[in-house]
């Protein structure tokens, strides 16, 4: 394709490191990139703070075999709070993006699941947190309004997890100018990379023109923004910022985006007939399965 991007302005909804790296993305494809941070990090309530101080007081002791992330916000709050992993605990992130924050924020980073940059991907790939291994003690460092998939996953197969609230998301007001850009459908693109984006998108922006498409990062976060009353238009085939703009690239073009499966399905078959027998042949649990892929790729004409 020869650059279906230019000349598109695409809103950006995180500043940071990150918001500057997609920045760069974004302008790689000859489109115009509007960093507005929606969301942003606030220090748990009292009770949870002192939780969270206590655990990371473990962590540094050494208590813990592993550390799960599973966000880039959980990993600039350990930056902020100038967490120190000792070198023999390892480190799992749950996707590229999460991994590329804490690289930057100096942190080693042992295990990134391949397939599905999830929760659910990472209990999948993740072969020291597997059934029928030595138990591992694992600190997962979250959000407050983080699904429990993970502590849940990791607790049904024997191992030991401190689920921990370390951050609390908050909304962050948009410019009154990108506002009026969205307004008036100066804007092409809105990057959704998260529920709680979806949610400060809806907030601040509905009704959203119909000249401007919506980028959702994975089928979780679609299905958030669908939830929500948001038009989805495009759905990353992998959860990866370089994949979103694939997408937007596609529909740019006017063509179908290929649909692949964004993890093994054959691991996920393993998993499954794992599953149907600690269940006694009983319908596998959903929570237990990652989510493939949605249907995808539509054109303007099909929304």
């Amino acid at each position: 394709m020869d650059a279906p991007l230019k000349g598109w302005k695409i809103l950006v909804p995180r500043g940071g490191v990150w918001g500057g790296d997609v920045a760069e993305a974004v302008r790689a494809r000859s489109a115009f990139p509007i960093t507005a941070p929606l969301i942003n990090f606030a220090s748990p309530n009292e009770s949870d703070s002192r939780v969270l101080a206590e655990k990371i007081r473990l962590l540094e002791s050494g208590h813990y075999n592993w550390v799960a992330v599973t966000s880039a916000t959980a990993a600039d709050v350990m930056h902020s709070l100038g967490v120190k992993v000792p070198d023999h605990t390892l480190i799992a992130a749950v996707g590229e993006t999460t991994a590329a924050s804490l690289t930057t924020a100096g942190y080693r980073v042992d295990f990134v699941p391949t397939h599905d940059n999830s929760a659910k991907g990472l209990l999948l790939e993740w072969a020291e947190a597997a059934r029928n291994q030595p138990p591992i003690s694992v600190l997962w460092l979250r959000s407050e309004v983080a699904r429990p998939t993970l502590a849940d996953g990791l607790a049904r197969r024997g191992h030991l997890v401190d689920s921990v609230v370390a951050y609390r998301t908050v909304g962050v007001p948009a410019a009154e100018s990108i506002q009026y850009d969205i307004r008036n459908s100066r804007i092409r693109a809105i990057l959704v990379t998260s529920g709680s984006v979806a949610e400060q998108v809806d907030k601040q922006f509905s009704p959203i023109p119909d000249e401007i498409y919506l980028a959702a990062i994975g089928p979780r976060t679609a299905k958030d923004a669908r939830q929500l009353g948001l038009r989805v238009d495009v759905v990353a085939k992998q959860r990866s910022v370089a994949s979103l703009l694939d997408g937007l690239e596609w529909l740019a073009s006017g063509s179908d985006m290929p649909v692949t499966e964004a993890i093994d399905l054959k691991a996920v078959r393993a998993l499954e007939a794992e599953l149907h027998a600690e269940h006694d042949n009983q319908p596998v649990p959903k929570e237990d399965i990652p989510a493939l892929d949605e249907g995808r790729g539509q054109t303007p004409g099909d929304r």
